[in-house]
C-alpha cells in the first residue's frame, strides 16, 4: 500500500495520501507490521478487519474491506456471514445494516 498506490485510494483516504504522503507511508507501514505480527492468513485478516469495521459501524470501511475481500477471492457469501455473525454481539439492526453495506459492493454492476 505504500508508495504509488495513493492514486488508487477512494475518497478521503486518497485525499489524505495525496496531501500527506509521509503520513500515508507511515500508516501503510503500520498496517504491514500488524499483518506480520501473528499467524493469521491473509483471508483471516481480511475477515477480521471486516468484522471490526462492522463493529465500528463504519460503512466506508465495510465497503472497502468487502471490495478488497472480493478482489482477494473471498466469496460474497463468506463476507455476508460475517454480518450474520454480528447479530449476537452487536444486535440485529447493526448486523442488517452491515449486510446492506456488503451488498452495496457484492451486488455492484
Amino acid at each position: 500500500m505504500a508508495g504509488g498506490n495513493n492514486k488508487e485510494l477512494p475518497g478521503a483516504a486518497g485525499d489524505l495520501a495525496q496531501k500527506h504522503p509521509a503520513i500515508w507511508e507511515a500508516y501503510a507501514a503500520l498496517g504491514e507490521a500488524t499483518a506480520d505480527a501473528g499467524g493469521l492468513t491473509a483471508r483471516e485478516r481480511r475477515l477480521v478487519k471486516l468484522a471490526l469495521a462492522i463493529g465500528a459501524s463504519s460503512e466506508g470501511a465495510v465497503h472497502s474491506h468487502s471490495r478488497r475481500g472480493l478482489s482477494e477471492g473471498i466469496a460474497a457469501v463468506d463476507l455476508h456471514q460475517v454480518a450474520l455473525l454480528a447479530i449476537g454481539p452487536l444486535g440485529l439492526p447493526r448486523a442488517v445494516a452491515a449486510g446492506t453495506w456488503i451488498s452495496d459492493v457484492t451486488e455492484e454492476k
